[in-house]
């Protein structure tokens, strides 16, 4: 076992501690690739020669100190590469690592009872046409015919997936990565009508995005829409901005401009989600200066309240319409753990 996945019990919309988290997984190696908003991978290979003990033993030992210095308690996966390592997650949890068999035997019987869908980059399009031809787990998609998995998915998808499903895990942990994209969705409790709670949904997810990325000091140059509706079908639509931006109002603008291109009559709505794309550093995005106050104004309040929530918890500031009058709890902020 050589690599961690570690996922952080962090409170929704707390990126800003996870900086300090990643700091705490270099006390132990430097090879560490962030996965916000709340997780990890380690590459340990050296921590075990120079500690002498197994990452899993190391695995303790970060638990220990992320609680002890932040109050953070975190589930851990082990594995001999990263692919590995994301798998046995899903089966960890608080004060338990769960480890992948290092032996190509152990690797096999550990993924061959497990859905197609609990590998890594693996969507819900491709497990559902594998799961119509009888390959529902990972031993099944193994054990099929090369052929018959590129007929079904294609040459190099089906290539890659029959070799993940093998054990076969050509990864490797790329230190400080950044995050490609940060979405946020917002279901509904019942199939919605109201184009009033979908505008509500679209505010608290563009309001949510915002404050993620000014949390990890990032702006997106594109942000995407999907509309998810009742017969499980989708809309997606997507919007490159102005300028790259962390700005909630404008993050806002374009997503009400968007859902209202779409024109929706009488839409039996699922859910909603928000995606920001083209992730890059705040410092190196340029603004346009603009000479109208009332923008200004915003973005001083809007500073203020990251810093309110920083120390009082999300709900502490929020638009007044998702507030207790405005709508459906499924639609506001989520609440702090």
């Amino acid at each position: 076992m050589t690599i961690l996945c570690v996922r952080f019990q962090l409170p929704p919309m707390y990126e800003a501690a996870l900086p300090g988290l990643l700091g705490l997984l270099e006390d132990f190696t430097p090879v560490v690739e962030a996965l916000p908003p709340d997780g990890a991978l380690a590459d340990l290979r050296g921590a075990e020669r120079y500690f002498g003990r197994s990452a899993v033993e190391l695995a303790s030992v970060i638990r220990v100190r992320a609680l002890a210095r932040y109050g953070v308690d975190c589930a851990i996966g082990a594995g001999p590469g990263p692919m590995l390592a994301r798998v046995a997650l899903q089966g960890a949890r608080p004060g338990v690592t769960c480890a992948v068999p290092e032996d190509p035997d152990g690797v096999a019987a550990f993924l061959a009872g497990r859905p197609v869908s609990a590998l890594p980059g693996v969507g819900t399009a491709t497990a559902r046409t594998l799961a119509e031809y009888g390959l529902d787990t990972l031993g099944l998609v193994a054990a099929a015919p090369l052929s018959t998995l590129q007929r079904l998915i294609g040459a190099k998808a089906g290539r890659e997936l029959r070799e993940k499903a093998s054990g076969i895990d050509r990864g490797r942990v790329v230190p400080n990565a950044a995050s490609r994209s940060l979405t946020t969705e917002r279901p509904f409790d019942t199939d919605e009508l109201d184009p009033g709670r979908h505008r509500r949904a679209l505010l608290s997810a563009a309001e949510e995005l915002g404050a993620r990325l000014r949390a990890v000091q990032q702006v997106c140059r594109t942000l995407t829409l999907t509309v998810r509706y009742a017969d499980r079908s989708s809309t997606t639509r997507s919007r490159t901005l102005k300028e790259p931006t962390a700005h909630s109002a404008a993050l806002t603008k374009t997503a009400y401009g968007m859902y209202e291109a779409l024109g929706l009559q009488r839409a039996r709505v699922r859910a909603l989600a928000l995606r920001a794309e083209g992730l890059a550093p705040a410092d190196q995005a340029s603004h346009q200066l603009t000479f109208d106050p009332v923008d200004e104004k915003v973005r001083r309040i809007e500073e203020v309240a990251d810093r309110a929530r920083a120390k009082f918890g999300p709900r502490a500031v929020m638009p007044g319409a998702l507030g207790r009058g405005g709508g459906s709890t499924s639609v506001s902020w989520p609440r702090a753990a």
